[in-house]
Order: C-alpha cells, then structure tokens, then sequence
C-alpha cells in the first residue's frame, strides 16, 4: 500500500472588517478563485479559507490545524498589518473589527503565526501580499532585513503601504505570481523553486519605490510546477502478447477469479472547484457533501466548502441575510463536529445575535441557537471565562433566559472569587 502525501493550502484574508467596505478583499479572492489546490505539491490537498474569521484564539485553531498536517503546508496571507496604538511595537495581522486601538486584542499577532508555522513537521512556505499602516510600516522594513519578520519560516511576498482608499483588483505581485504559478516552468522538474517564482514575480508585478520586498529562507518542496505535470511522460515500449487459444464454442471460457470485473466506461470526474466557487443555489447539494465529509474526519475540506459557500452568499445576499446566516451556522456544527467547541460556541453566538437583530427576541430558531451555543460553551475547556460576558449578554435578551444567565453569573462570580491574590513587594 502506498501512503498518499496529504498536504494543506490555507488562505488567511487578514481584512479589518469587510462590513464597513463595499468590497471584499481582492487579492484573497483572486488567489481562491485560482484553483489553489493545484500549486501544492502533495497528492492530496486540503483548501482552508479563512476569510472573515473573528478573534486572535480562532484564527490560531485554525493555523494550528492546518499546520498539524504532516505534509506540505502552503499559507498565504492577504489584508493589513497593524501596531497597536498604544504601547506597542508588535506587528498585528488585522481580523474583522481590528482598528490601531483594538488590534491588540482583535488581531492575529504575527509572531503567532510564526510560531506555528515553525511547529509543522513538513515543508512550508509563507507567501504574503500585504499593506501596513504607516506607523507599522518602519517595523515591517526593519523586520524584514533583519529576518525578524520570519523567524526562520520561508517567507516570500511584498509589504505596500495602505492605499487611501480599497483597492479594486487585486494586488499586482499576487497577479504576477498566479500567472507563474499557472504557467510553470517547461525547463523545470515537478517543484517549482520559490525564489525563482517570487523574482518573476516581483519583476512582472512592477512594485513601486515604498515597497517592501519579502525574501527569507529556503522553502522545500512546496509548489507543484504545472508545464511538468501538463508534460506527457513516455510510456514503456510493450510487446504484444500471443493471444490465447479461443476455447470451443461449446465451453464457456474459464473464470479467472483473481481479475476483476471491468469497470463501466464513465467520463472523467470533474475538477474540484477552487473553495471560492461554490454556487449558492446548489445548497441542498452541497450540504449533504460538506457534512460526508466531515463525517469522514476531512474537516478541513468541509471547512472550506462552508466557507465558500458563506462567502457567495455574503456577496450575493449581504451579511445581514438569512441566507448568509445559515452558513454561520453551518460552519459552527462543523467546528463542533471537528472538537473545537469554543469556536463552535462563538459562530452559535454568531448565528444568534444575527437571528435576534432580524427576528426579535420572541423567534424560536434564535433560542436553538443560543441553546447551542450553550452547550458548545460549557464544553470550551479553558475557553469557558472568556466566552462568558458574551453567552451573558445573550441570554439576557431572550424571555425566559434568568436561568441560564443566572448560572453563568455564577460561574463569573466563582472565577473572580478564585483568583489568586496579587503579592504586594
């Protein structure tokens, strides 16, 4: 039996909130919308896209999921890096929410990042196309030259300043760099080199004087060359076989129980498509398959079809809709479903204060919800104090709730009576 080498692209959209702009974020999805899964070497591969994710602690369950694969790792991060405003010099990944005196709290820190990146057993790459703030962008050139900015992690992009208004395409180094990736190279084996990649990609890309190049470290075999797997390969010279002697009309050919059956002739299966192209009208269809999959312990696939799907339905529908809540509900069974019940409990919450704003306190899909969120909570493990003020605030908007909002008061109460006393020096 041969081991099929499973490895994992993880698309991490660090935009700071998509609500407050018409436009999503280009770059993260021309690179989704690009068939991410065929730039990985490996003969398998998981898409995770994260492109909204909310909190520091879930966009790092996710990292550390996506890095606890053991094959090659691709991450490639888009949106803005940020300093917090105050007493602070740590460069921040923004998440939805993250403004310069939230990101502290909101954002993903990139040493984070870094960290888990250094964790993975396999080959990674970290490819970046991202914009800083202007107070971040002296950390972000400083940590670039002195390998700050990888802490030994193969990094390779570009850092631009943030432009005054959203940018409308996506950014021309992420566009240059499909185009490589897409072409490959004829003279090439099957693992394209990063460096290679990344200069023609810069060249071709025209980056501009305030640009930051990103270039550290020396990645494995991490990027699939597609002009070597297009390349037919030579088949083995055979010689015809003598054919056997045809039996008597009368007797049946003998059974050769160790061939099997031949199959029945079927056209070629499809493609997967590329986690950003999920249609929404297919929902029905696509649900029965997301859930399969989980179900087999693939959560990371079935994690990105959910995605998808919330992502086209955001652009369809908004993100005030019921359609696009519906995915946030689905996403939260499937973070249950794979054991991280405290980002389960924070969709359920999710899903809730969306069914409480559309429908009022009195619609019963809204209760369920919350009850599920409920539940996923008390399983949160050292999760559970700081998803508390919010279940709180919940249950405090729907009739009927003082028992449960009771209880967690409690649990509050409790955590503050159980710390320890600070010792005076």
């Amino acid at each position: 039996m041969v081991d099929t080498v499973r490895g994992c692209v993880l698309l991490l959209d660090g935009t700071p909130d998509r609500r407050r702009g018409v436009l999503p974020n280009p770059t993260a999805h021309a690179v989704a919308g690009a068939h991410p899964r065929r730039f990985l070497a490996a003969d398998a591969v998981d898409v995770v896209q994260l492109p909204a994710v909310e909190g520091q602690q879930s966009a790092l369950a996710y990292l550390q999921h996506a890095a606890a694969v053991p094959g090659p790792l691709l991450v490639w991060v888009t949106g803005r890096l940020m300093v917090p405003a105050r007493r602070g010099s740590e460069l921040h990944l923004a998440l939805p929410g993250s403004t310069p005196a939230t990101v502290r709290y909101t954002g993903l820190p990139w040493a984070w990042l870094l960290r888990t990146l250094q964790a993975h057993a396999g080959p990674v790459l970290l490819l970046a196309d991202l914009e800083a703030d202007a107070p971040a962008l002296p950390h972000v050139a400083g940590g670039a030259r002195s390998g700050e900015l990888a802490q030994g992690v193969p990094l390779f992009g570009v850092v631009n300043p943030a432009p005054p208004a959203p940018a409308r395409e996506a950014g021309p180094y992420t566009r240059a760099l499909l185009e490589a990736l897409q072409t490959g190279d004829p003279h090439a084996g099957p693992v394209l080199d990063v460096l290679t990649v990344h200069q023609r990609a810069l060249h071709g890309g025209g980056s501009g004087p305030e640009t930051v190049p990103l270039q550290w470290g020396t990645p494995g075999p991490v990027l699939a060359n597609a002009a070597a797997a297009a390349r037919p390969h030579p088949q083995p010279e055979t010689r015809p076989e003598p054919a056997p002697a045809r039996p008597p009309a009368s007797e049946p050919a003998p059974a050769r129980p160790w061939a099997p059956e031949p199959a029945p002739v079927r056209p070629p299966a499809p493609e997967p498509a590329p986690v950003a192209a999920v249609p929404v009208p297919a929902q029905d269809d696509l649900l029965p398959v997301i859930l399969a999959a989980a179900h087999a312990g693939r959560h990371n696939e079935a994690a990105a079809m959910a995605a998808a799907g919330e992502q086209q339905a955001l652009r369809r529908f908004g993100p005030d809709s019921p359609e696009a809540g519906l995915w946030v509900e689905v996403r939260a069974d499937l973070a249950r479903m794979a054991g991280d019940h405290s980002r389960a409990a924070e969709l359920w919450m999710t899903a809730t204060a969306a069914r409480l704003g559309r429908s009022g306190p009195e619609d019963g899909e809204a209760l369920a919800a919350l009850k599920r969120a409920h539940y996923c909570w008390q399983h949160s493990g050292d999760q559970v104090h700081r998803l508390a003020p919010a279940l709180l605030a919940l249950w405090e908007r729907v009739p009927g709730g003082e028992g449960a909002a009771g209880r967690i008061r409690a649990h509050l109460q409790e955590a503050e009576e159980n710390v320890p006393p600070t010792v005076a020096r």
